[in-house]
């Protein structure tokens, strides 16, 4: 995994680009998802200089499924630096605070309107890299599920506009990652966390980079999922074959099944089975 550089920026995320630069004149303000379990990696620098301008609230989506003491880093490290951000679930998360949000980012446009005598809609994008629940969110903010989500990327093709309030609309976007994916190891951690289509990974060792990564971070997570001994070792494919024989995933002759060891390990992550857990630290 170390040397396979990861590369993927397909046509179809050019064409979201240029329609959500069209889209952006229509906008009176921003709500950028990020997955609270990475918020940097999860960021796409290419969305921040293309919404400048424009109101900003970032949200740092998924935080049930993280780990609560650094999401709380996280929060104060972004609002040093200037941003609206809070943390969400969008599963369950409480409405009526993102909704404040809004409205608070809304007021400047409503009273410029109002100065002139309108009552106007406020129109607001929400942007996001793949897979950092943008769809799901939107559809917790509208309280039934009028936008399809999915756990995969690139589930959301075209924009869709959605009525949140009689003055509120939203704007439901495609994921666009960036173009060029210079910093490798958050482009591990995009993959990590299912950003980047699993069919174009060498899974195994992509698993194996995860365990690692969970081993010297979250080390009794990890051991108690796994069933891992004291003396399994460090090292990404240690790591694999002894959750195959922790968990029992062998084939005839007692040899490891780390296909099937690799798909799980990356499965229950994503679904916070492994437990709370952040793997970018401020």
């Amino acid at each position: 995994m170390a040397n396979e550089r990861i590369n993927w920026y397909p046509g179809h995320m050019a064409k979201s680009r240029r329609l959500l630069q069209e889209q952006l004149r229509a906008v009176d303000a921003v709500i950028e998802l990020c997955d609270a379990r990475a918020p940097l990696a999860t960021r796409n620098p290419d969305l921040g200089r293309l919404t400048q301008g424009k109101t900003r609230i970032l949200v740092l989506n998924k935080a049930d499924l993280a780990d609560d003491a650094p999401t709380a880093r996280w929060l104060e490290y972004f609002r040093r630096q200037g941003l609206t951000a809070m943390r969400f679930n969008s599963n369950g998360g409480k409405v009526k605070e993102i909704l404040g949000h809004i409205e608070a980012a809304s007021k400047p446009a409503l009273e410029r309107y109002a100065a002139r005598g309108v009552r106007k809609t406020i129109r607001f994008m929400v942007i996001g890299i793949p897979n950092v629940g943008k769809s799901t969110f939107i559809n917790r903010l509208h309280g039934s599920a009028i936008v399809k989500s999915g756990d995969r990327p690139g589930v959301t093709r075209a924009n869709q506009w959605v009525k949140i309030g009689p003055f509120l609309e939203i704007l439901d976007t495609p994921g666009m990652l960036p173009p060029r994916m210079d910093d490798q190891e958050g482009a591990r951690l995009l993959a990590c966390l299912g950003s980047i289509r699993d069919e174009i990974m060498d899974t195994d060792a992509l698993a194996g980079h995860l365990m690692a990564l969970l081993y010297a971070r979250y080390p009794a997570a990890l051991r108690a999922r796994y069933k891992l001994p004291e003396d399994c070792g460090s090292e990404p494919h240690e790591l694999i074959e002894a959750a195959c024989k922790g968990r029992g995933w062998l084939l005839s002759g007692g040899r490891y099944d780390t296909d099937r060891a690799a798909a799980l390990v990356l499965d229950e992550f994503r679904g916070g089975k492994i437990g709370r857990i952040t793997l970018e630290t401020t």
